[in-house]
C-alpha cells in the first residue's frame, strides 16, 4: 500500500515514538522511510538581534546540519532496522521541511507525533497540524503526547 513514508523526528521521545510507528509500517509494506529533521539559523539571528554573542560554532550551518543528521542517524538506527532509510536534514522550520521532502519524493504517507496538538499550541499552530493542513499525501497522527 506505502511505498515511500516520510517522517519527522526532533530526536525527543514523542517524535521517537513517531518514528518507530513509520518504521514498522515501512517494514510492513516494503517501503522506503525517510527520516526528516529540520533546522534553523533562527536563534543565532534572534540572539544577534538582541545582542547576546554566541560562539561562531553554533552560527554555522555546518554545525546545525550536524546536528540534524546525528539526530535522524540515531533515530534510523533505533527503529529502522531492515527498512530501507534516508535521511533529510532540511534548512527549513519543521513543517515547511517535512511537507517539502514528502513532495520532493511523491509520498504516500507523512508520519508525526501529537505533540502540540493540545492546549496554546493547538491555536498558535503546531507541527502535526500544520503538516496536516499542507501535506500532499496521507498523514498519521501518532499519539506520542
Amino acid at each position: 500500500m506505502f511505498r515511500s513514508i516520510v517522517v519527522g523526528t526532533d530526536g525527543s521521545a514523542t517524535a521517537a515514538r513517531a518514528v518507530e510507528a513509520a518504521a514498522r509500517l515501512a517494514r510492513e509494506n516494503g517501503a522506503r522511510l525517510h527520516i526528516v529533521t529540520a533546522y534553523s539559523t533562527a536563534v543565532p539571528a534572534l540572539a544577534a538581534a538582541s545582542g547576546v554573542a554566541l560562539p561562531e560554532h553554533v552560527l554555522g550551518p555546518q554545525v546545525q546540519q550536524a546536528v540534524a543528521d546525528q539526530v535522524a542517524s540515531e533515530a534510523r538506527d533505533t527503529h529502522c532496522h531492515g527498512v530501507p532509510t534516508e535521511v533529510h536534514a532540511v534548512h527549513r522550520p519543521a513543517p515547511d521541511a517535512i511537507v517539502e521532502v514528502a513532495e520532493m519524493l511523491d509520498a504516500d504517507l507523512i508520519v508525526v507525533g501529537s505533540k502540540g496538538m493540545t492546549g496554546a499550541r493547538r491555536v498558535l499552530g503546531s507541527v502535526p497540524n500544520s503538516v496536516a493542513h499542507s501535506a500532499p499525501c496521507a498523514v498519521l497522527i501518532v499519539k506520542t503526547a
